[in-house]
């Protein structure tokens, strides 16, 4: 599930982990916010869009869609999107956006996927996999659902952000949890990630069985300039996301 970040405060994490990542706690005004942000309306999603490239007839799982703008956006280019995601008040959400015939399944992602082998053309998982602290299962889970030479096409914060604003700096080559406190429509809440390093994220596609394409870092839509003024300057000359897209070759013959 996208999300936006500005480098909040760092906290220590809560003692009672249900707290923390609770969606369906805040779905509405998460959706309301990420709907026309600077960082997620004008930075990462149309990124993700222009890395999908043509997406006419594919197949496209939309691996932790929450209230599914990014589903909307690759539909409307004309791929058939399958939605999926913990959050069962996001899914409601993106089932008012995408109509009653959507096809929208609340699975989360650190279970084994409710498709068959080759189900997809592509996945897309935009700033979820951040979330987890073991990518192995889930994208051996990815990988088993797409078919040979599809695509896997993944956003998450960039490793090197934590490490150059947080005091005291964490340990860059350690796979650690934090949490950070954000206000969406005047709701405070409290989101937990994993952060790793660069090679720790590579390594972690290609023992998946992945072959990396591309690693992207993506500069903000120009029209943002005009809407965020403040802003704008910013973000286009720090670091914010990085961008994957990975490949799922076929078995070697024979």
């Amino acid at each position: 599930m996208d999300r936006a970040t500005d480098a909040p405060e760092t906290l220590a994490p809560p003692a009672d982990p249900a707290q923390v990542n609770d969606y369906d706690s805040f779905a509405e005004a998460y959706a309301a916010d990420n709907e026309n942000n600077l960082q997620n309306a004008y930075y990462e999603r149309p990124a993700m869009v222009a890395l999908a490239g043509d997406v006419t007839g594919r197949r496209i799982l939309d691996a932790g869609c929450g209230a599914g703008p990014l589903s909307s956006a690759l539909r409307d280019r004309g791929a058939v999107v399958t939605g999926i995601d913990a959050s069962a008040e996001m899914l409601a959400l993106a089932g008012r956006r995408l109509g009653d015939d959507a096809d929208l399944r609340v699975a989360d992602l650190s279970d084994p996927l409710p498709f068959a082998d080759g189900a997809f053309d592509d996945v897309v998982a935009s700033l979820v996999l951040h979330y987890l602290e073991d990518w192995g299962p889930t994208l051996a889970e990815m990988r088993r659902v797409l078919r040979p030479g599809g695509r896997l096409i993944a956003s998450v914060q960039h490793p090197f952000v934590d490490y150059a604003v947080q005091d005291p700096r964490p340990d860059y080559s350690a796979t650690t949890s934090y949490a950070d406190e954000f206000t969406f429509g005047g709701q405070s809440v409290r989101l937990r990630f994993w952060r790793r390093p660069l090679h720790a994220m590579t390594d972690a596609f290609t023992a998946a069985g992945f072959r990396l394409c591309v690693i992207s870092e993506p500069q903000p839509d120009p029209a943002a300039r005009e809407l965020f003024p403040d802003d704008f300057q910013a973000l286009s000359t720090r670091m914010g996301f990085l961008f994957f897209v990975l490949e799922a070759p076929p078995a070697p013959a024979g």
